[in-house]
């Protein structure tokens, strides 16, 4: 690949911004596949259009992640999701303890 074609330090970072953003914003209770689209066009445009750095515009990856989240997620669907996850959870936990037991 030539010089001018490799991707910048600021590229990069914008890329690395964009892919913890997602990741962390897909981790949230109640988050899908069209939530993190959304959010995903949303941060795109506005840098787009003003040229800002994410960072710049909207912090840190993790903590914008759950504020978008929070905005995009209905209420009732995050909650939902966090009880389904609580019971996946200790399951989870239940069924490890049983294999513990029977020696497995």
């Amino acid at each position: 690949m030539a010089k001018k074609d490799r991707p910048t330090d600021t590229e990069k970072d914008r890329e690395k911004w964009m892919a913890r953003f997602q990741v962390r914003l897909a981790m949230q209770p109640g988050v899908d596949r069209q939530v993190v689209l959304l959010a995903v066009k949303e941060v795109t445009t506005h840098c787009a259009d003003t040229g800002e750095h994410p960072r710049a515009a909207f912090g840190d990856p993790d903590a914008y992640a759950v504020q978008t989240a929070a905005r995009l997620v209905p209420a009732d669907r995050a909650a939902r999701a966090r009880r389904h996850d609580a019971v996946v959870d200790r399951l989870g936990s239940a069924l490890g303890k049983a294999g513990e037991a029977a020696g497995l």
